[in-house]
């Protein structure tokens, strides 16, 4: 008898088969004659130790499948000692010189048509991946001929070079570890189920503000649909707006512009209107900023003005603590004449936020000529009031921010829905969590060269496509038939992580006796899962001999 694992790995194969991934990859980067295992085949792999959830770094890749039903996921006649590091690094290296942001978009283009995933919104953002040691570049330069695969259709012809290497080295973290290099991830997802279309990875130290709109243009080109762009405050400068001018975007505006600081600082309670969406109120405007006329949405959320001015009051009662003991001890101080001593309380009233100096009074003290010869010197009284002016300035703008849109007609982009598309926008910071979970093969990024690092964060774009795939394939299957399952407290539930479904198959094994082949540990519940899921993961699971 033989046993081998399968677990949840059926349902990541068969999200892959449903792509038809390693075809894509194997038409793309080709296949050489003689070899055991095909790129595509090698990447499903990949994929497939990515989403396994145990914490097997790629040089114990071979290791990692000996109890895996290597040959019935992966294909017949994969041995695990086929998958060495080796075989993973000429892969990843032929992934590279490719291009691994355009392989990414095509198998991501492919697999939103295949499921159905509507494009017409797509979220940017960014986000940094630290790591450990030295890199150096290895690959030499390829030239490729100028030509067209047989099967696969571009939007653009093929570089005629292959790409440059990104930068390993230091940048402003977002994982709060500034003394380690890091990379950047850019990341595109759709509105329509977190799912990831463009993906590109940066040097260390690139900032947000100078490629956002680069890569808005360039994913738009590459788009049939005339998807709206939707981002931070980070896209919002003049030249993005500019170099946008042909698209549909909505953004955050910076609120370090004068015009929108003044703006939600202004604006009366009385205008804001409730918003279908709860917990917010909006009003709206037409501005013209850097040449392009836009309607600026100003929101202002319930919870955050909770927040925003409790910790106003917290401030406002330090600053006050600490403007009594400044001007206590500016009082003890003596002046040599009444003019130092108004100019040394102007100097410190400038300090102040939300106070102002009152009840200013300058004393003349006579003094002993030995300590002054001019037998005089003044000291300062005065006492601290709050400036209201400030304060109910601050209080007015309290959990107002301002959204962007070029679109001008509330008809054909309401103000709800912009709301709405701005609040998607978590669907990056979800899948950057994703990508930095301690679970994940890439929490620790140990390759010794950027192009190898750019190859393997392409991978883990490609583990993170195949999970929002099919979590948004069980929760679409579960709406459309009113259906539901149960989660980790036993409560049903309609909208469950992928991650839940992977633990209900945990203990789900192939079993080799005499010659036939059977799954193990198969039970209602389960069954019920994968008919929710295309026929590809069924396969998997099925018995057979």
């Amino acid at each position: 008898m033989e046993i081998q694992n399968i677990d949840h790995l059926g349902i990541v194969a068969g999200i892959i088969d449903a792509i038809g991934l390693v075809e894509i990859i194997n038409e793309l980067i080709g296949e050489e004659k003689g070899e055991k295992v095909s790129p595509g085949r090698v990447v499903k792999a990949m994929i497939l130790n990515g989403l396994g959830f145990v914490s097997k770094p790629l040089y114990m890749f071979p290791k990692y499948f000996e109890t895996i039903a290597c040959e019935h996921l992966i294909g017949a006649g994969v041995k695990p000692e086929y998958l060495n590091d080796d075989k993973l690094g000429r892969v990843m290296d032929k992934l590279f010189i490719k291009g691994l942001d355009t392989i990414f978009f095509i198998i991501a283009l492919k697999a939103a048509q295949k499921f159905g995933v509507s494009l017409l919104s797509s979220h940017l953002d960014s986000s940094s991946m630290h790591v450990h040691g030295e890199y150096n570049t290895s690959l030499p330069e390829v030239i490729f001929e100028n030509k067209q695969t047989e099967n696969i259709q571009y939007s653009e012809e093929i570089a005629v070079k292959s790409p440059t290497e990104i930068t390993i080295t230091y940048g402003y973290s977002r994982d709060h570890r500034p003394d380690l290099k890091q990379f950047i991830i850019e990341l595109i997802c759709s509105g329509d189920g977190d799912i990831p279309i463009f993906l590109k990875l940066a040097s260390g130290n690139q900032s947000d503000s100078s490629c956002f709109g680069k890569i808005a243009v360039e994913y738009q080109k590459q788009l049939e649909v005339n998807s709206l762009i939707v981002a931070d405050c980070a896209l919002y400068t003049e030249s993005n707006l500019k170099l946008m001018s042909d698209l549909r975007w909505l953004c955050r505006v910076p609120l370090s512009i004068k015009a929108a600081h003044s703006l939600i600082s202004t604006l009366p309670e009385l205008e804001f209107l409730d918003s279908q969406i709860p917990g917010y109120k909006l009003t709206s405007t037409t501005v013209n900023y850097a040449g392009i006329e836009q309607r600026w949405l100003v929101v202002q959320s319930q919870e955050r003005r909770e927040s925003d001015l409790r910790k106003l009051s917290q401030k406002i009662t330090k600053a006050e603590s600490k403007a009594v003991q400044e001007l206590k001890k500016l009082s003890q101080e003596k002046f040599a004449c009444e003019a130092d001593a108004i100019k040394a309380l102007s100097k410190l009233s400038k300090q102040f936020k939300y106070h102002l100096i009152q009840e200013r009074k300058v004393t003349e003290i006579k003094s002993n000529k030995k300590d002054n010869p001019a037998g005089r010197s003044y000291q300062i009284s005065a006492t601290v009031s709050q400036n209201e002016s400030k304060i109910n300035t601050e209080v007015l703008s309290a959990g107002r921010f301002i959204i962007a849109t070029n679109i001008l007609e509330s008809n054909e982009l309401s103000h709800d829905l912009m709301l709405s598309e701005y609040k998607a926008q978590q669907s990056c910071e979800r899948g950057f969590a994703f990508l930095k979970d301690p679970l994940f093969f890439a929490d620790s990024i140990f390759l010794k060269s950027p192009e190898r690092i750019e190859s393997l964060g392409m991978i883990m774009g490609l583990c993170l496509l195949v999970y929002t795939l099919a979590q948004r394939q069980i929760r679409a299957a579960l709406k459309d038939s009113q259906s539901t399952i149960k989660n980790q407290l036993g409560k049903p539930t309609d909208r469950p992580t992928l991650r839940w479904i992977f633990q209900c198959f945990q203990s789900i094994h192939l079993v080799k006796l005499n010659q036939e082949i059977h799954i193990s540990n198969s039970t209602q519940d389960r069954d019920f899962i994968l008919n929710l899921l295309p026929n590809d993961c069924l396969g998997y699971y099925k018995k057979a001999t």
